[in-house]
């Protein structure tokens, strides 16, 4: 059966294509049918200097307005990930409100405390999200230190918008 979750980041073919649809509901206009949990992220190529998208999970909302934390399934693996930490200003949207703003790799304690949060707060799905990426994470500790892990493990980004958002 074809899973589009199985193995590295998606690079081309129908797995790619799978998983970069929710672009196209953004594009069309319907990024408030993705609710509060999904963001289009918008950063800028590293190497071509041009825009590029990925649709991500919002792991937390932070009490600050307009502040989400995303996770980096393949850790720096992910080109997203290597494009914000060479130039952290970006754009994003979640549902229908868009930011300008600054993509904030968390300090590798904070990163490993939030993501062992979000396996307390949905311990079904971040087994699943952590499994499709290569990971078997079954305690608080495992999902833990996978967050402190920048390199190998699934390191949180804090999406922090600008003033003038």
């Amino acid at each position: 059966m074809f899973n589009p979750l199985k193995g590295g980041p998606p690079s081309k073919g129908a797995r790619r294509a799978v998983l970069r649809a929710p672009i196209k509901l953004y594009h069309l206009g319907l990024g408030g049918l993705m609710g509060q949990r999904m963001v289009l992220l918008t950063h800028t190529g590293r190497k071509s200097g041009q825009p590029r998208q990925v649709v991500l999970e919002v792991v937390a909302r932070l009490p600050e307005p307009g502040t989400y934390l995303i996770a980096s399934g393949y850790g720096e693996r992910s080109q997203w990930l290597r494009n914000i930490l060479a130039t952290p200003k970006v754009e994003y949207q979640v549902g229908r409100r868009k930011y300008r703003g600054t993509a904030v790799p968390l300090p590798p304690e904070e990163s490993g405390r939030a993501l062992a949060d979000y396996a307390r707060t949905h311990p079904k799905l971040a087994e699943r999200l952590m499994r499709s990426v290569g990971h078997d994470p079954r305690t608080p500790a495992d999902f833990e230190a996978l967050g402190a892990d920048r390199r190998k493990g699934v390191p949180l980004i804090a999406l922090r918008p600008s003033a003038a958002s």
